[in-house]
């Protein structure tokens, strides 16, 4: 269970679209607004989960053709929440953002989100510690991943709204926006690559 443990919290914590775009809603938006598309990742990250262990994700996964449309799908969404991201609070008026990424735009990120998928396909495919049970240990897991889950990315989205809180100037805001976008940019190239190398 510990070894479990263990496995979500590096799988959980290091940065990808989940905990990068709680990180930039809370620098563009404050962490009220990011509590909101926090609530929707929950509830989408245990959504998938749900999927994995039923098998319904293995289903429709192991069809390539919706593979490349969720990869592409994601990739997309991505891009329109960088780009959200960045422009918040800036003067640039055509692009401006004026309302945050809610709830339903964290259910659709983790509905869509490869690292999600291949997260929970890991925790709960993997790492077997009460292989006579698996009711226990099935909802263990879930458990386990959710209790780790909710403080991590409680920390990303006060990291971020810590940014945002500090009353910088707009241009120093609009760097740190910029540079938020620019690491989900970055997450969206090592998916893509990913994905080609597949």
């Amino acid at each position: 269970m510990i070894t479990f443990a263990l496995a979500v919290l590096f799988l959980i914590g290091t940065p990808g679209p989940g905990v990068l775009s709680t990180a930039g809603v809370g620098a563009g938006f404050g962490f009220r607004a990011g509590l909101k598309y926090l609530v929707g990742l929950f509830i989408g990250t245990n959504a998938v989960a749900l999927g994995v262990i039923t098998g319904v994700a293995a289903i429709v996964l192991s069809v390539p053709v919706i593979r490349w449309v969720l990869m592409g799908a994601s990739i997309l969404y991505l891009l329109y929440l960088a780009a959200r991201i960045a422009f918040a609070g800036s003067k640039i008026a055509f692009i401006a953002a004026t309302i945050a990424p809610g709830i339903s735009a964290g259910i659709l990120l983790q509905a869509i989100n490869p690292k999600s998928y291949a997260v929970n396909t890991t925790l709960f495919t993997g790492f077997p510690f009460a292989p006579d049970n698996l009711g226990f240990e099935v909802i263990a897991k879930l458990l386990i991943v959710n209790i780790i889950w909710i403080p991590i990315h409680l920390g990303w989205l006060w990291a971020g709204a810590s940014l945002h809180r500090l009353n910088l100037s707009d241009a120093a805001q609009r760097r740190i926006n910029y540079f938020m976008a620019a690491s989900m940019l970055a997450v969206v190239a090592l998916a893509l690559f990913a994905g080609i190398q597949r």
